[in-house]
């Protein structure tokens, strides 16, 4: 990945979640990273609109490990004793209702940054959980979600290295994914016990949180500068492009699927000792 385990990984000071105190908040956690891994059924719409074989390939595999987590996740409320509940509303906005209309906004807003909080959250959990069993299965998850997040953050690279045009729609829309990040927080603090020993260190988290994803963000080439020299007005503007972007989808030229592009795909003229074809070149939204 582009950020170590130590960069994320945010100093909790000895504050621990204790189960047999924590139940019910923390069943409640994890109801929200549970409805996270059902939308890994979602993996195999990208599949389909992979571009590449390589590619395809690797998010099979993700569907599988997205779905064993969902497993792991029911043997966590097997634990606690719990039953699961109903995700948040932003939960569900972040994970369902923003997710790419193309395979860059894919990679940049789910795999790499949406993948990115997750991660973050997990090493938090590990790091504060007083249960080694539950512990132990977030452990065996990260291993995982790293693979998802560097997948993404490499192929968000290799996209703006290939069409710098897609920069600015692809951070206008992150911006957004950032400001709905803030507000999930506001609402979490006014639902949450603000004395309690982990859930007093949220907003100097949810901060930490931030920082590393705007140093993913400088790393992979989305900024070209640290946030604190983007003005409110530029990060409007940036986010009114994304989010126009996003409303002029149906309109964007769509990339052939691998089913019309196979015979010429990295994967299969290598083994012919071809050259490698000319990389999809993006024509831009069509003004209306």
């Amino acid at each position: 990945m582009l950020l170590t385990r130590k960069e994320m990984t945010f100093d909790f000071a000895g504050a621990r979640f204790r189960v047999e105190r924590d139940r019910e908040l923390l069943s409640w956690i994890f109801s929200q990273f549970l409805y996270g891994e059902v939308t890994g059924i979602q993996v195999g719409h990208w599949m389909y609109h992979a571009p590449e074989l390589e590619a395809a390939q690797f998010l099979a595999r993700q569907a599988t490990e997205e779905f064993s987590h969902v497993v792991q996740f029911l043997r966590i409320f097997d634990l606690l004793g719990t039953r699961p509940a109903a995700v948040h509303p932003m939960v569900r906005f972040l994970a369902t209702g923003f997710i790419g209309d193309d395979f860059e906004e894919h990679t940049a807003l789910e795999m790499a940054q949406g993948e990115g909080f997750v991660l973050m959250v997990f090493y938090a959990l590990c790091d504060t959980i007083d249960d080694p069993r539950i512990a132990a299965i977030l452990e065996a998850a990260t291993r995982q979600e790293e693979r998802h997040v560097d997948f993404g953050e490499r192929w968000t690279a290799r996209a703006l290295r290939e069409r710098p045009g897609i920069r600015r729609r692809l951070l206008g829309q992150n911006l957004v994914s950032l400001h709905a990040t803030r507000l999930f927080a506001a609402l979490l603090r006014r639902r949450l016990d603000p004395e309690h020993e982990v859930l007093r260190r949220l907003p100097d988290f949810l901060r930490a949180t931030l920082d590393a994803s705007e140093q993913r963000m400088l790393r992979m080439g989305l900024l070209d500068r640290p946030m604190a020299e983007l003005g409110p007005i530029d990060q409007a503007l940036l986010m009114a492009q994304g989010l126009a972007a996003r409303a002029a989808a149906p309109l964007r030229r769509r990339r052939p699927l691998l089913t019309d592009t196979y015979l010429s795909d990295p994967w299969i003229t290598r083994r012919e000792g071809a050259a490698a074809p000319p990389r999809y070149v993006d024509q831009g939204t069509p003004s209306a």
